[in-house]
This record gives C-alpha cells, structure tokens and sequence, in this order.
C-alpha cells in the first residue's frame, strides 16, 4: 500500500509541474495541423504523429459547433476536407461526427479506405488529453472564431497551461489570451506585407512571444529586428527543403511545416 500511495503522490505531482520543469522540446518545429504531410489534416493521427516526428509544437484551428462543442478543423465548412459539406458553427457536434475528414486527403493521396480509413473531426478536448499525456511536445491552438475565452477555460480546467499556446492573425483574439491567462505564450501570425516595426511595438505591449511572417515576406532585416526586440521571428507555413534552408540561414527561429520530420532533418544536418 505504501508503494502504490508513493507511486499515485509522484504521478500526481508529475502531473501538476510548472512549464519550467517539464523536458519539452525547443527545436523551433511546428507541426501545422499536426504531421498533415502524412496524415489527414487536424486529426488525432496527425497529431499522434507530429508528437511521435519530434516537433516542439503541433498546430490546430478551432471552431465552436452549434451546441457549443469546440472542434479541431481549419475551414468554416466541410466542402475541402470532408464527404459531405456543412457549416462547422451551424452544425451540431453529432452532424459533424458523420463526416469523414480523411477524404480530402485520401483522394489526393490516391489511397484507399484500407490504407487511409475514414476519420472524425476531433474535439479540442480530445486533443488536448492527447498532448498532455507526454511531455516533450505543446500544443498551439488558433482560434479560427470568437472563441477564444472557451478554449482558455478548457485549458484551464484541464491544467493543460504549461503545455499550450495560441497563434493567429488577429490582434483581438491574441490579446484576448493574454488579459485571461497572461503566462500562455502567444505567437502572432503577420503577412508578407506587414509593418514589421509596428507588430514588434504591439507586440511587445502585450506580451506576445513571437512574430511569424508568412514567407514571403522574411529579410535577414526583419529577423534581427524581431531577435532585437526579445521575440521569436518565425515563419508559415514552408514545405520545400531548399526555401527551409534559407529561412534558418536567415535566422529564423520556428518554422511552421506540413512536414516536420523533414524539417528536423535539415536542422540536425
């Protein structure tokens, strides 16, 4: 019996470390969408797969259902990925649990349902418990709706903090995060085109952790002007090895990819 109370007194304690104390991984990988390279994108075997590729980061999109369920999925239909094309926030969870979402990727792949069996849309929730049972890969959550106080909330509740973050365009949903729970870092995704020195500047006010340009728009320049300024620079969302190369020539710190184990192998030549 005293082993056993030992044994549940580590577990529990293992479980509660701060972000600080957990062995988690900062190779500057994101897996967009989880290891959508090999994998349907936003699934649980996407996500499986991009903890199991090495990445220090996975990525997902979320919406709100009708009822009130927050889902992993990128686009406000079905239409791209699914069978069947519903509108994600004016369905139910139940409807859209009907839909396969390994089609899109199925067909493109020209795989058969043997090779690429039909797959659900996820829960957030689902994912989350996913991620939390290792400790080497977190979890960066972009809230593609109004919903970023009920993803905080499931965070929170689930004691997941220390392995989440949250990343997206939209300076509101961003500073959202940061007024309800100030220690979730937040990664701010900017365009090719925009005014770096005014992101670093709002950036830094409120309390974002780094700046990820979409690829076109990265300079030597603009890296060190991030670097400088105590942030991140990164970049979305690159896929081809000689444009990888460049980018961490550059100096650029994350890397946002489809295909991370690709990515992990440049950055280990």
């Amino acid at each position: 019996m005293k082993f056993v109370s030992a044994f549940l007194l580590a577990l529990t304690m293992t479980t509660l470390l701060p972000a600080e104390e957990h062995a988690f991984l900062q190779n500057g990988v994101t897996a967009h969408r989880g290891n959508s390279a090999v994998n349907p994108e936003n699934t649980l075997p996407a996500f499986k797969s991009g903890i199991a590729a090495g990445a220090d980061w996975l990525e997902l999109d979320i919406f709100l259902t009708k009822d009130g369920k927050l889902v992993v999925t990128h686009d406000k239909t079905t239409r791209r990925v699914g069978d069947k094309n519903l509108d994600v926030a004016e369905s139910t969870y139940a409807e859209l649990k009907t839909i396969d979402v390994a089609t899109d990727f199925r067909q493109r792949k020209q795989l058969t349902k043997t090779e690429c069996p039909p797959l659900r849309m996820p829960l957030l929730e689902e994912v989350l418990q996913l991620v939390k049972q290792q400790h080497k890969t977190r979890v960066s959550i972009q809230p593609k709706a109004d919903c970023v106080k009920e993803a905080v909330a499931l965070v929170k509740r689930l004691q997941m903090e220390p392995w989440a973050g949250f990343n997206d365009g939209n300076l509101n949903y961003m500073s959202q995060v940061k007024q309800l729970a100030p220690k979730i870092p937040v990664f701010w995704d900017r365009g090719a085109e925009t005014d770096i020195e005014a992101d670093i500047k709002i950036a830094k006010e409120r309390g974002f952790e780094g700046l990820v340009l979409h690829f076109k728009g990265i300079t030597p320049e603009k890296v060190q002007q991030i670097k400088a300024a105590g942030l991140e620079p990164g970049a979305w969302t690159v896929n081809d090895p000689t444009l990888m190369k460049q980018l961490l020539k550059q100096g650029v710190e994350r890397i946002y990819t489809d295909d991370p184990r690709l990515l992990l192998q440049l950055k280990n030549q």
